[in-house]
């Protein structure tokens, strides 16, 4: 049984729930999307999808509060907006993370401490960066008219309007992402939340609306990614597409942004490696599961998803891999003592299955996950497979769950090969005690960020972001903000 929605959050629940466009809550046609409970599959609130008009007029919205209050606003301004909206989001912390725990199902616990925490981080991070944004002079050495004296500077101006897509596994979190770094940058932004989990951001346009932005500076526009999703990235009017998601979606946004060369970010796909060699620390093994493999599920897109152990350790440690993943309690994010909780939603659930399914018969062994789940949710056993080849599907493409491959490797220089033979290139992590081999990971791994003794660690300061297919650009720190920024060189002759 899960445990009770609060009073709070089945209050909240059974509101109506409508798209947020130029300051206000908007009507929209239709019976709307079902968001359930992961942990029940019960239907808790549903929310209209924004069509086409509706995404034009926030849109509009947008360029109107670009053009308008917002553009002209002093940038220690829009520094105590987003400290004021932080103050916010850190007060309303609680409903804010069972909101997320009951539309995604991950824990109570890692929704306060991720989702509304780091919403707070990061909020407070990049107003930190409004007031710091800077061009630089330059000497020139221009040759014409003769004689003539030159200055020469550079100066950085918002991008225009920010259309970003988010997807439900960390919605809050990976929403404000976008938000922050285009706030501070001075960027208007309409945002389209995943239709599977939409309430959290809609609770944080609240909370935009109390902190007193003017109107437009932030749109959300909930809906189905074939409808407002597709609205969103063909308008004509989005200067910047911020993704994340799938490769195959972030292909798509790629290629609407270029038809018109409008900016992007993407951050996309993965099948992370993680790196155990025989000197890494004893006892280690429960830190390596909870953190690397099976933290919220496996719903993470740096999650270690191919685990490559070096041989002399190969069979103890998986024997112990698999001891713990059998020893996880299952149950709702809200049940304080269980530590793998729900899928995101039945579909999601169908696919992972269907990954475990067809490795099986491709000739892989489980030797973990095999035990009953609870009938009720959208729950997976942690499951790890070994037997695997280069060539299999569980090896090659992202599942996005609690389900894992091992492999042997000889050594560090296999490990390596093996780490780098894929599409994705997005994260790894090496465990050892020695730092020469770390190092040399450091260096030959093809990955956005590399984890030495650590997995699915981020700070609001460290650039993120991924190699070849898993994406293009940078979020987190300076380079996120310089994503949001154009530069305009101006040359003055003044003598």
């Amino acid at each position: 049984m899960a445990p009770p929605i609060s009073a709070a959050a089945a209050a909240f629940l059974a509101r109506s729930h409508r798209p947020f466009i130029d300051g206000r809550f908007v009507d929209a046609a239709g019976e709307g999307l079902p968001v359930d409970d992961s942990a029940t599959g019960e239907i808790v609130a549903r929310v209209p999808e924004s069509g086409p008009q509706l995404v034009d007029l926030a849109v509009r919205a947008a360029r109107a509060a670009l053009d308008g209050p917002w553009g002209s606003m002093r940038p220690v301004d829009r520094q105590r907006l987003m400290l004021k909206l932080a103050d916010l989001v850190e007060a309303d912390a609680d409903l804010l993370a069972e909101i997320e725990s009951i539309e995604n199902g991950k824990s109570l616990g890692v929704a306060k401490m991720l989702s509304a925490g780091g919403t707070v981080d990061w909020l407070r991070y990049y107003a930190g960066w409004a007031t710091k944004i800077e061009g630089s002079t330059f000497q020139v050495s221009i040759p014409v008219p003769p004689g003539a004296k030159h200055h020469a500077m550079t100066v950085m101006e918002p991008v225009g309007v920010v259309g970003a897509i988010v997807p439900w596994n960390f919605p809050l979190l990976i929403g404000t992402w976008k938000i922050a770094p285009a706030l501070a940058a001075g960027c208007t932004v309409v945002l389209k939340p995943p239709h599977e989990t939409p309430l959290g951001l809609l609770r944080l346009a609240e909370l935009i609306e109390a902190a007193g932005f003017p109107p437009g500076v932030v749109n959300i526009v909930p809906g189905s990614g074939a409808v407002t999703g597709e609205a969103l990235i063909n308008h004509p009017g989005i200067d910047k597409l911020t993704f994340t998601g799938s490769t195959t979606i972030g292909k798509r946004v790629g290629h609407a942004a270029v038809d018109r060369v409008a900016r992007f970010t993407l951050e996309l796909g993965s099948k992370s490696p993680m790196i155990l060699l025989s000197d890494m620390e004893d006892g280690i093994e429960p830190l390596l599961a909870g953190l690397g493999m099976f933290f919220n599920q496996g719903q993470v897109c740096t999650s270690a998803a191919r685990i490559l152990i070096e041989k002399p350790i190969y069979e103890r440690t998986l024997a112990r891999l698999a001891e713990i993943a059998d020893g996880m309690t299952l149950g709702a994010g809200r049940d304080e003592g269980a530590q793998i909780n729900p899928l995101v939603s039945a579909k999601h659930r169908h696919s992972v299955m269907g990954y475990v399914e067809r490795s099986l018969a491709a000739g892989a062994e489980q030797i973990s996950g095999t035990r009953t789940v609870p009938a009720k949710g959208h729950y997976v056993a942690p499951t790890i497979l070994h037997n695997v080849s280069h060539d299999m599907e569980i090896v090659r493409e992202e599942v996005f769950g609690p389900v894992v491959a091992a492999m042997p490797v000889a050594d560090l220089d296999e490990a390596i090969r093996v780490a780098n033979d894929t599409r994705y290139g997005l994260s790894a992590s090496i465990w050892t005690r020695d730092m020469g081999k770390a190092m040399t990971a450091i260096h030959a791994l093809k990955a956005g960020t590399v984890w030495v003794n650590s997995h699915n660690t981020l700070d609001a300061a460290a650039p993120f972001g991924g190699f070849k297919q898993s994406g293009i650009g940078r979020e987190h720190g300076r380079a996120a903000l310089e994503g949001y920024l154009e530069t305009k060189t101006v040359i003055m002759r003044y003598a």
